[in-house]
């Protein structure tokens, strides 16, 4: 992924434990956002009011680990 950013993957802690990789274990990731879109806000061209959750990447097998905000 280094290709897309400059940033080198990095180790995140989540409701104050170290993050791991739910498939592999891994223990480094790339942060990314992605927009969470509703059907609705979708129809009223209206996607920039949806809510953002924080992906974690991980750096070893790509999986995916969503997080929404609180």
């Amino acid at each position: 992924m280094a290709s897309f950013n400059a940033e080198e993957p990095k180790q995140y802690e989540v409701a104050g434990r170290l993050l791991k990789c739910l498939v592999c274990g891994h223990d480094h990731f790339w942060r990314r956002g992605a927009q969470l879109n509703t059907a609705a806000a979708t129809f009223f061209n209206m996607d920039w009011t949806n809510e953002t959750a924080n992906c974690f990447v991980c750096d070893n097998c790509g999986y995916i680990h969503w997080f929404l905000p609180k």
